[in-house]
């Protein structure tokens, strides 16, 4: 699954290829990034909310969400950023949610897909993003460094997600200073929060740590407190809740 959503991504990808310069204009004439790594660093465990309508291991979460109303929830409940789904052929999101959501609240907010080329980093700051994910195990060691080089040049955060040991030492190679852990088997799709509890001890010098996914609830939130992480990213959890505002509010007041 993973191969297949990455290889649309590389497809979008050499389609914007020749829109390079004006993706640049554009992301240089729009106002400056919000700070998304400077958000999570506020005492307490800071939550990013997703913002997203269905997954490849889910299916179908929340088919007609409106990415407005759901940002100003998260922001309603505390939430320090968002995260928007913008991949359109598996997770039903786009750059539109990004740009609407950006608008409603003063929150900053990480384009979440599968970015493997330069373009897409300037498309998502020409769209308003303040932050982009980097998935090491979707890159080579040359397009990592590169796609954090060119998140810098552009204004943009990186979060670099990583799955085991072998991909935290490759993050801290490329030098990334924002580091996330998924959770989540890229390859089966299950998800087990053991995987960050097992490698928080590594990260104990990254500025600024995420855990990912398979955030299910209040006591899986504190259980990635205590193992020391700056902030949780929450999806699934969220845009199925009835009151999402409210499980925002419980899960950053764990630490």
């Amino acid at each position: 699954m993973l191969n297949e959503i990455l290889a649309t991504s590389r497809q979008r990808a050499a389609a914007l290829e020749p829109t390079m310069a004006d993706l640049m204009a554009a992301a240089r004439s729009v106002p400056s990034a919000r700070g998304f790594a400077a958000a999570l660093t506020e005492p307490g465990l800071s939550v990013v909310a997703e913002i997203k309508r269905k997954s490849p291991s889910a299916g179908s979460l929340a088919p007609q969400l409106d990415s407005n109303e759901q940002a100003r929830r998260y922001f309603d409940g505390g939430a320090a950023a968002l995260s928007i789904l913008t991949e359109p052929d598996f997770f039903a999101g786009s750059l539109d949610d990004l740009v609407e959501a950006r608008k409603s609240v003063e929150l900053p907010a990480l384009r979440k897909d599968f970015t493997v080329a330069p373009v897409q980093v300037w498309e998502a700051r020409a769209c308003g993003a303040d932050a982009v994910l980097l998935i090491v195990s979707a890159l080579d060691d040359d397009s990592l460094r590169s796609l954090i080089d060119t998140a810098r040049e552009a204004g943009l955060d990186a979060l670099v997600e990583v799955h085991d040991e072998l991909e935290i030492e490759r993050a801290f190679a490329a030098e990334a200073t924002l580091i996330g852990v998924n959770n989540r088997d890229l390859g089966t799709f299950a998800s087990d929060p053991a995987v960050s509890e097992r490698l928080a001890p590594m990260l104990a010098s990254v500025p600024v740590t995420v855990a990912e996914s398979g955030i299910t609830d209040v006591s899986v939130a504190a259980r990635m407190a205590n193992a020391g992480f700056d902030a949780i990213l929450v999806g699934e959890a969220l845009v199925v809740h009835p009151d999402p505002a409210s499980l925002v509010t419980k899960m950053r007041g764990v630490r």
